[in-house]
């Protein structure tokens, strides 16, 4: 699958490149102080290496990673993760090879000057209308480390219904064993999801 390139009224969300490296080193150091339970480079040696990481985790058909820009300037990274293609029955009208069935939102973070603004209304607003108004996915996912309150709060006003904690799911950023609480948005649920963030977009 090619990655799309999602553009709104002040967000776009274009592939993630080498040559973002230096932008997203300066953006991240404008205060760690909220980054406690994510993965964001620190410095431009690790912003490389987080680079590297992502576009390989792509090759493979895992990760779709994206440069947020507010404005036409870098503030942040997301992505598609969990790109599944299930296995249908023959003849199944929803059996289709160009699109997956199911996605998951995630490794997403934002600079301090954008974070309480729309910016990430509007990402996750891109990246759930493709997802369901393109693609035609049957589920989007969201998870967060489950002491993660910040996140977990921004997960639920999206609309995102909470499915529960899978305990020792996966390192955690501070080198713990990290729970996660999941969270899924589904086909026939997407409407009043959208609505709520067309709302909050406009308000």
């Amino acid at each position: 699958m090619s990655q799309p390139l999602l553009r709104g009224q002040t967000v776009t969300l274009r592939p993630l490149t080498v040559d973002d490296a230096g932008a997203l080193a300066a953006v991240a150091a404008e205060s760690r102080s909220q980054y406690v339970f994510t993965r964001v480079p620190d410095g431009v040696d690790d912003a490389h290496r987080y680079i590297e990481t992502a576009l390989a985790e792509r090759e493979a058909g895992r990760r779709m990673p994206f440069a947020i820009l507010r404005q036409d300037r870098v503030v942040g990274s997301t992505s598609y993760l969990d790109l599944q293609r299930w296995r249908w029955p023959a003849g199944s009208p929803f059996a289709r090879a160009d699109h997956p069935d199911v996605v998951e939102i995630g490794a997403t973070w934002l600079a301090a000057s954008a974070q309480r603004t729309r910016c990430n209304t509007e990402a996750k607003y891109l990246l759930l209308s493709n997802a369901f108004d393109t693609w035609r996915v049957h589920r989007v996912a969201l998870k967060t480390d489950e002491r993660n309150v910040q996140s977990r709060r921004a997960i639920e006003r999206l609309g995102a219904a909470f499915e529960g904690v899978r305990r020792a799911d996966m390192p955690g950023q501070d080198g713990s064993v990290r729970n996660s609480a999941y969270y899924s948005i589904l086909r026939a649920e997407w409407p009043n999801v959208r609505k709520r963030l067309e709302d909050a977009l406009v308000g």
